[in-house]
């Protein structure tokens, strides 16, 4: 896996996947930026997001399960300090569905953050408590 992260100018930065994606960047006006993107931990957290997402949905379906949508909300804590690393990352999912069964979606949830989810497995391996919880909206 490669990335290339290019300097624009202020705080700003283009990055590109190795797959040929791009994301811009961009840092906190009080330190230089100018707002046009976001900011690298924010990043950091949507990947972690984007990553057990992607799990909990494909473990579902191979379930047959009839899920319509998946929306996790992420929070997360900082150390008030330097460097400010994440401490605390709580992931709340929504899976909306017909018929959906608890223990399923628990079973999702659970194999995602235990086995599956490469970026939350890394983050928790760094002393980040990641936490979960979900619920189930019936379509």
């Amino acid at each position: 896996m490669k990335a290339t992260v290019k300097w624009t100018d202020g705080r700003q930065f283009v990055t590109e996947s190795g797959s040929g994606h791009s994301v811009v960047i961009d840092g906190n006006p009080d330190h230089g930026g100018r707002n046009t993107g976001p900011r690298p931990m924010e990043l950091v957290l949507m990947g972690l997001g984007g990553c057990t997402s992607f799990d909990v949905i494909q473990i579902l379906e191979k379930a047959r399960a009839d899920v319509t949508d998946c929306v996790a909300t992420l929070e997360a804590e900082r150390f008030d300090g330097t460097p400010s690393v994440f401490t605390k990352i709580h992931v709340h999912f929504v899976v909306t569905g017909r018929g959906l069964k608890d223990a399923q979606v628990k079973r999702a949830v659970d194999l995602s953050a235990e086995k599956y989810c490469s970026a939350s497995l890394m983050l928790a391996k760094g002393g980040v408590e990641i936490t979960h919880d979900y619920e189930i909206v019936e379509a």
